[in-house]
């Protein structure tokens, strides 16, 4: 590798993201690097050009700050990067790219191929502003039916395949695992309880009572027939649907003959079960064992790719997503970069289905059947069922981004009337929102949330443990000061305004400019929201100017008398409090931004506190002992169950009245003991 090596490291996953994802917004005229000589660029790419390799590899083009701005593979390294040096031919955004490039770095491979999937890993790693960026790379959901039991057990499952069993998958979301489980559940009657459930059980539960288990806890079915039963659903979750519905009706009508009707009402249960599983798949794909369906749309500048997920025949649902690209990229340019990069830690089916013909699909398709093991195809369908198919895919496709594209702009709608009310130098496009939750001072933890005109980015969310000794416990302003302290410290380290200068927007509109000196992706907040009062900003106002930062906008929001939504109260420095009239929109766009900065601090508040449960026994619980503790564990099996016990239920436990089953559940959901 030539020139300046830079460190690459995964991305921490520090919230959870949910199915919803926001638009990116086109890239914006007028940015950093728009002030760079494209000349200088050019000089700058012919300098390395004569040490660049000839073979494959894939190379980084980086900025002045040593930012990655592009990732790009290449046939010969030294060719491509010829093409950059030529002074006309190139679009706006590879004239911006080539502008801004400060140096270069270079990794050989050995083919092609190579190039290609080292080139989509560093982009989900890097995440360079000029590459097409898939934003939402949640892991997919499976189902489950473990082997390391004698009673297996089925469940969903997300994540490292820690189970010991078959995994079934993937699917679309949580949501089309849990009706497929339960639906599967009622046919094959298989448990999903955890071990210690079910060692702990003395009598069936309500699962078996509503007949969506079959009891192997207590003896109510044979380890035979629960064997056979946990067969028929491997079978039929792995494409033998028609021979186990085929299997069930013939048991059926035998049931039915032998006139054993209540027999024979199981099955019809059971097919019945199986039948809605089935319907609900809506589209399927018959003659296509596993195959994944990739469908683009583009419109406004914005993209939105559908994928249906395609399994032993079976559709398990698709998801919408809206990667991140200039306005000039094709879109079958957007497409090839997505594939690639989503299946850079995904499993590959043996075909793949697009809406584009793609330029690079014999070299994406040569490079995915290398990293599966086997022949990967890709085609784009030109007529019959699975052009059906895709025309149905981009039906969707269109749909979510119409959606998309309204919510955009309403969120630009709102933003600019925050920036008129909040007096801001221009609409924000970063608000970060704070608030803090704890119990009385203990498993304090600092939450902080992220918004802008593409709504919530969820990934930048940031939670922030409390770790000072000397605070007073619950001594909210202390706890606004750390959080505050301790995240603009690390932003003051790693991205220095304008170098090392904290007041480029007061020197902005000293002489007069109406911008606000950023980039678009830069983590500097242009507005900061505090769930509090006046105490809360004068706390987060000291700790700001202690830190050299006096030019972000602080806005401090105080609940409406007895906590009344729509009366809330707005402090800033240096106007009168004062409050938004009832039902404006803006009003209900600022609660949404304080509810979802307390979801998540209380969220990661009772995720510590669980935690510390577990790690310190449920005797953290006042007028719990090492007695108590067994019979609670002995009556519900696990710790989680006694977490989502009722009050009736604690109290019919041995040796728990209804004052200690009122702590213990008061403990768990976050009340006062």
């Amino acid at each position: 590798m030539n020139g300046r090596k830079t460190d690459i490291e995964p991305e921490l996953e520090l919230a959870d993201e949910d199915e919803d994802q926001s638009l990116p917004l086109p890239e914006l005229e007028g940015t950093a690097d728009n002030s760079a000589s494209p000349g200088a660029g050019r000089t700058v790419i012919a300098s390395y050009l004569k040490h660049a390799p000839s073979s494959a590899g894939v190379y980084r083009m980086l900025d002045a700050a040593g930012d990655v701005l592009y990732v790009g593979k290449a046939k010969s390294i030294k060719k491509r990067l010829a093409s950059y040096v030529r002074p006309t031919g190139h679009d706006t955004r590879i004239a911006r790219m080539i502008a801004a490039t400060a140096s270069l770095e270079f990794v050989s491979t050995r083919t092609e191929t190579e190039a290609l999937l080292l080139e989509a890993n560093l982009i989900k790693r890097l995440r360079p502003r000029f590459n097409v960026l898939m934003r939402d790379d949640k892991s997919f959901p499976y189902i489950v039916i473990t082997r390391d039991h004698p009673a297996p057990q089925i469940l969903k499952h997300r994540g490292a395949r820690t189970h010991v069993g078959d995994y079934y998958g993937p699917f679309a979301s949580v949501w089309a695992v849990n009706r497929t489980i339960t639906a599967l559940q009622r046919a094959f009657l298989i448990r999903s309880c955890s071990d210690a459930v079910f060692e702990s059980r003395t009598r069936p539960c309500l699962l078996h009572q509503i007949k969506r288990c079959s009891g192997p806890c207590t003896g109510e079915i044979s380890p035979e027939d629960y064997a056979e039963l946990v067969r028929e659903a491997r079978e039929f979750l792995s494409g033998k649907s028609s021979a186990v519905k085929g299997m069930l009706a013939a048991e059926m009508e035998k049931s039915s003959n032998a006139l054993d009707f209540e027999r024979a009402a199981i099955y019809r249960d059971r097919l019945a079960a199986l039948s809605a599983i089935q319907s609900q798949q809506g589209v399927n794909l018959r003659g296509v064992e596993d195959a994944d369906v990739f469908a683009i749309h583009h419109a406004g500048g914005y993209n939105c790719v559908q994928v249906f997920f395609f399994r032993t025949g079976q559709n398990w649902g698709n998801r919408a997503y809206f990667p991140k690209a200039d306005r000039g990229v094709a879109p079958d340019e957007v497409l090839n970069s997505f594939i690639a990069q989503f299946y850079d830690d995904k499993p590959v089916p043996r075909t793949i289905l697009v809406s584009e013909e793609l330029s690079e699909r014999e070299l994406l398709a040569k490079a995915l059947s290398t990293k599966s093991g086997y022949n990967v195809e890709i085609q784009k369908p030109k007529r019959g069922e699975k052009r059906d198919v895709m025309d149905h895919a981009l039906a969707n496709a269109r749909e979510a981004l119409a959606r998309k594209l309204a919510e955009t702009s309403s969120q630009q709608i709102l933003l600019k009337s925050l920036a008129e009310t909040f007096q801001l130098p221009a609409m924000p496009r970063r608000i970060e929102v704070y608030d803090n939750s704890h119990i009385q001072g203990s498993n304090a933890v600092g939450g902080m949330i992220v918004a802008g005109p593409e709504g919530f980015v969820k990934n930048q969310y940031r939670k922030f443990n409390i770790r000072s000794e000397d605070l007073t416990p619950g001594d909210d302003y202390g706890m606004m000061r750390e959080v505050l302290e301790r995240r603009f410290k690390r932003l003051l380290n790693e991205h220095p305004r304008n170098g090392g200068s904290n007041n480029a927007l007061a020197e902005s509109l000293a002489a007069g400019s109406s911008a606000v000196p950023r980039s678009e992706d830069s983590p500097w907040p242009d507005l900061v929201m505090i769930d509090g009062g006046q105490g809360q900003l004068a706390a987060a106002r000291e700790t700001l100017a202690a830190l050299g930062v006096t030019d972000v906008p602080l806005v401090a929001i105080a609940k409406g008398l007895d906590r009344d939504a729509g009366r809330e109260m707005f402090f800033i420095p240096g106007r009168e409090p004062f409050r938004l009239p009832p039902r404006d929109p803006l009003l209900y766009f600022v609660e949404r931004l304080r509810d979802e900065a307390h979801r998540f601090a209380i969220g990661s508040h009772r995720a510590r506190r669980k935690r510390d449960i577990r790690e310190g026994g449920l005797q953290e619980i006042p007028g719990i002992g090492p007695t108590r503790k067994r019979a609670l564990l002995h009556h519900f099996g696990t710790l989680k169950a006694i977490e989502r016990a009722s009050l009736t239920d604690l109290a019919k436990v041995p040796g728990i009245n209804a004052d200690t089953a009122r702590r213990i559940y008061n403990y768990f959901h976050g009340r006062p003991a």
